[in-house]
């Protein structure tokens, strides 16, 4: 068993991958996959931390779209990542996974406050941290979230997954022609709006150099590939032969 490319970094879940099959809610099935695969790099001693959406139980951009508050809306969709990160520190610590949930917004009976050094010395103790409630404000996407912990985290890399196997000029569930990327540069995520991240997170990722890998969640070993260099989905960094 060779060594780690990575040794700190941050696993960003969509809430829609946290669904499975379903279209919403939480798959426990899912869960369990999960929990196997970061169970796995844990062993190895990487130093873990998720950022998960929540879009499987609430969007705030939808409610928006509805009529509602927008800022109401966004609210509400931290509280939904909440959920889907005390269903994950469940899942990991019946793997006998250590875990710890942070909460950027404040509900002590249930997650402890995200502190920035506090996320980094569970780290170092062999804790997964969590993070949950994104920024804790409004506007802001938790693809943006991921980035923005990841630079205090000083992570060396973002896993984003997801349920396509990586980043296409087209969405491939619609157009059967659509061409994977192999290697993107930040300027094209951001010049070509391809969908990988929000312009906001994309330039945080840009800003402070954190390449991104997007693979498929649903393969099994996935995440292991990724941490292990593997080539898998797609890599997007500042340069195209950067990684």
């Amino acid at each position: 068993m060779g060594k780690p490319r990575y040794q700190r970094i941050v696993l960003k879940l969509s809430g829609e991958a946290l669904a499975g099959d379903e279209n919403f809610g939480i798959s426990q099935k899912m869960l369990t996959t999960v929990a196997e695969q970061i169970q796995e790099i844990h062993k190895l001693g990487v130093q873990v931390a998720l950022e998960v959406g929540g879009g499987n139980i609430w969007r705030g951009i939808s409610g928006s779209a509805q009529g509602m508050d927008r800022a109401t809306a966004d609210y509400m969709g931290m509280l939904a990542t909440v959920m889907n990160a005390l269903a994950l520190q469940d899942a990991l610590e019946k793997h006998k996974t250590p875990t710890r949930v942070l909460s950027a917004i404040e509900m002590r009976q249930v997650a402890e406050p995200y502190i920035r050094r506090r996320a980094i010395r569970h780290m170092e103790k062999g804790r997964v941290v969590i993070f949950a409630a994104g920024t804790g404000n409004p506007f802001f996407s938790t693809d943006t979230t991921a980035a923005l912990r990841a630079a205090e985290i000083e992570a060396e890399v973002i896993l984003m997954a997801k349920k396509v196997d990586g980043v296409y000029d087209s969405d491939p569930r619609k157009n059967p022609k659509a061409q994977k990327f192999e290697r993107l540069t930040y300027f094209d995520v951001l010049s070509r709006g391809l969908g990988v991240m929000d312009s906001t997170a994309a330039s945080l990722c840009m800003d402070n150099n954190i390449p991104l890998i997007v693979f498929d969640l649903t393969t099994k070993g996935n995440i292991y590939r990724a941490v292990m260099g593997e080539k898998i989905g797609t890599y997007v960094g500042r340069e195209i032969n950067d990684s």
